[in-house]
């Protein structure tokens, strides 16, 4: 963060200070919520949970090096005490961003946001000093916190956004007025919580409603809901797709045969080829989204190229390869799910599978609400028709839709398995896996798959 008195944070948050003999003395490190991110100079926030008080560790925090604690009551040691704690870091992120300067990139959409903002933050960094969004820090907390880690030095703030209803990208954006908004997508995430995916779209568009006349909106030209957005900003529009209207596209879209997405870039500037390290193909989209930001903020198509070319993983269990010495290739895809990144995710897995026994190792997706049974039913009966080996449903009740699905899909159950849970699964492959297959293991976050795929990456399941 900028360096800035307790003094001065105390006026931007409208709080108090208490045990503080120096008002002076700086916060000159990062502002954290969590006790163990301490350092020397750091600002602590206070949050109360469900279980842990953060007010309880703030003399363990002091005496770690923080400065003072952002808290919401005394504490015994030095701290600016505020009504809200949220609220008053949000206060401080908005202050400090509008003190840097630097061009703010935020974008987001039902599915591939964080391996988007990854990219995007790793074509800009060969521009100027870029921060992005750590993993999915994307609420009311984490995403202030991400802004509060910039300095002078930094050009490019990027930041992912998300939503469970309409009003909270109106409330980040209000934080962190964007400069360059892009909506990638309007799929089913979240639905339940919606009501629709019109109430998805609705509240995905207030990102082009918060930009500036001076900035960009950039849209996502084959998605039909996010492409009547347009209407909906002052700034620029920009379009990204294969779509041939797209300001910014993709022509000769391939797969190479380990499964990674290879085309031809086309920007308002000129052309060049991308083969990326990432796999499967719905990455050209996010790629095509990163470019058009890229271009917009002056980089020409043969840079972005190349730093698309090279681009990598950054936020661990997002399509996550690991080759083992006995050739079992492991897709780790466990952070999350949703139909549209679970379809995306078995045609990878077909494409990187040819030729090879593949295994789709699957759980439920939450938060569907009333279209989870069709949904879930669907993804079984594609994982079928994509002629994937196994398919592995693990836990309750969607999973037993999965697995229902392909069964359905199928011809004498051969093709899928419903299995209780994580360790099921694991004791089922260490007795069927074989050199070479191909396992691809992918769930909502709660779900807790991520066991499975690091058993596997430890060698807990042996390969016959």
């Amino acid at each position: 963060m900028i360096a800035l008195s307790l003094a001065e944070i105390a006026a931007v948050v409208g709080g108090q200070t208490h045990d503080i003999p120096d008002p002076s003395v700086q916060v000159t490190g990062p502002v954290v919520r969590d006790s163990r991110e301490v350092e020397p100079g750091s600002l602590f926030a206070a949050f109360v949970g469900e279980r842990v008080d953060g007010h309880d560790f703030a003399p363990q925090v002091v005496e770690a090096g923080a400065v003072a604690v952002l808290a919401s009551r005394p504490v015994g040691v030095p701290a600016i005490v505020v009504e809200d704690v949220q609220t008053a870091l949000g206060a401080l992120a908005r202050h400090v961003v509008r003190r840097l300067g630097a061009t703010l990139v935020a974008l987001t959409g039902s599915a591939g946001k964080t391996s988007t903002k990854d990219l995007i933050a790793q074509v800009l960094q060969r521009k100027a000093p870029t921060v992005f969004t750590p993993g999915s820090l994307n609420n009311e907390i984490g995403l202030p916190l991400t802004a509060l880690t910039a300095t002078e030095e930094t050009r490019f703030l990027v930041l992912e956004m998300g939503a469970r209803g309409v009003g909270h990208i109106r409330y980040l954006t209000d934080l962190t007025p964007p400069k360059i908004g892009l909506v990638l997508n309007v799929g089913t995430a979240h639905i339940g919580e919606f009501g629709g995916r019109e109430q998805i779209a609705e509240a995905k568009g207030e990102l082009v409603e918060a930009l500036p006349e001076d900035g960009a909106a950039i849209l996502n030209a084959d998605d039909p809901l996010v492409r009547a957005m347009a209407p909906r900003t002052k700034a620029k529009v920009v379009l990204f797709g294969e779509s041939a209207e797209a300001d910014v596209r993709a022509e000769n879209v391939r797969l190479t045969d380990s499964g990674q997405p290879s085309f031809r870039l086309h920007t308002p500037s000129g052309a060049s080829d991308v083969t990326m390290r990432l796999y499967g193909e719905h990455h050209v989209s996010n790629a095509l989204a990163a470019a058009a930001v890229a271009h917009e903020l002056g980089m020409s198509a043969e840079e972005i190229a190349t730093a698309l070319s090279e681009a990598g993983t950054l936020s661990r269990w997002r399509m996550e390869v690991t080759e083992r010495p006995d050739g079992v290739t492991i897709v780790n895809d466990a952070y999350n799910a949703n139909p549209e990144s679970m379809r995306a995710a078995l045609r990878a897995l077909a494409a990187m599978g040819k030729g090879r026994r593949t295994w789709a190792v699957l759980g439920k997706m939450a938060e569907l609400g009333d279209e989870a049974l069709a949904e879930h039913d669907a993804v079984g009966r594609l994982a079928v028709r994509l002629n994937v080996s196994k398919l592995v449903a693990v836990g309750g009740i969607e999973a037993s839709w999965l697995q229902l699905g392909a069964y359905n899909e199928g011809s004498w159950g051969e093709e899928s398995v419903h299995v209780s849970d994580a360790q099921a699964a694991i004791d089922l492959l260490r007795s069927e896996l074989r050199p070479g297959d191909v396992v691809l293991v992918k769930a909502s976050r709660s779900v807790g798959l991520e066991s499975v795929a690091q058993a596997l990456v430890e060698g807990e399941v042996a390969a016959r």
